[in-house]
């Protein structure tokens, strides 16, 4: 994996003022923060330390901090990152039954403002749906929203569940859906659908993941869901991109966003203004 604490480039693209990374992560350190046993990969650490290089590196003034499943329910590295910039860091967490009570009001006041669940069936079956809804009852009071982490067909099979979450519901990565179908396809015409409802989300992040460099096959979907919801957008680098079989450079990342988001006041909204509206920053 490329050492991220050496920057290859500086990238052409140019941030504006308080730019939120609404997708990241921290690993580890594993000697402070174990990973879990029930873990399907075991990274590389890249803690908190390694993130706060990348966004001076890039730009960023702001970060919503996502728990990996490779450290599974245990968030106290994610909330550990989170206490190291308490105004400028909000974080998304991973629970079970298991979590506590305390451990939520201990997570919100971190800044933690969402859970997650992983449905990629490379990493796991995901979880089974009655503990997300019983997930679900519990933090809602707390004003959270809750993340989906989709691919493909599994934006179809999870529609049901998104409408009737009764809560901000966010869509990782695009929906991972097949650039092959093309934006007509399937799973993408019912992402565009899903996006008529105000509640909903998506994360115009993860286009290495839907197709190799250089990444043009993913924009169109990109370009389609930033006309669909402009204000409901996000997007973030995925650093440290757990499960990526080839390195990326997170410049080259961000110039892909002149493609779908080329005027100021796009910019403002993707990076400023909508991870502020959903995620409480101050003004």
């Amino acid at each position: 994996m490329q050492d991220h604490d050496d920057a290859p480039r500086p990238g052409r693209f140019v941030l504006p003022p308080l730019a939120c990374d609404a997708h990241c992560h921290v690993f580890g350190p594993a000697a402070r923060f174990p990973y879990a046993e029930t873990r399907r990969y075991t990274p590389e650490d890249k803690p908190k330390e390694a993130l706060s290089a990348l966004h001076q590196r890039l730009g960023f003034g702001r970060a919503v901090i996502v728990q990996a499943s490779c450290h599974g329910t245990d968030n106290r590295a994610m909330v550990d990152a989170l206490l190291a910039d308490p105004d400028h860091r909000r974080g998304v967490a991973m629970i079970d039954d298991a979590t506590t009570d305390a451990e939520l009001v201990a997570m919100q006041d971190a800044g933690v403002r969402g859970i997650r669940f992983n449905f990629i069936k490379a990493l796991g079956a995901g979880p089974g749906m009655d503990l997300v809804h019983r997930c679900l009852d519990r933090v809602r009071p707390l004003g959270w929203h809750l993340v989906l982490h989709v691919q493909g067909d599994g934006v179809a099979e999870m529609a049901p569940v998104i409408r009737a979450a009764r809560m901000p519901v966010v869509i990782d990565h695009l929906g991972r859906v097949d650039p092959a179908r093309g934006t007509g396809g399937e799973a993408f015409r019912i992402l565009l659908d899903l996006l008529q409802d105000e509640r909903i989300w998506v994360k115009l992040s993860g286009i290495e993941r839907m197709a190799p460099p250089p990444f043009a096959a993913a924009l169109p979907f990109a370009r389609a869901l930033m006309q669909a919801a402009p204000r409901r957008v996000l997007w973030g680098t995925d650093f440290p991109h757990p499960n990526l079989a080839t390195p990326v450079d997170e410049a080259i990342l961000l110039d892909l966003v002149a493609d779908f988001a080329p005027r100021p006041e796009d910019r403002q909204r993707l990076f400023v203004d909508n991870p502020a509206a959903l995620y409480g920053f101050p003004g």
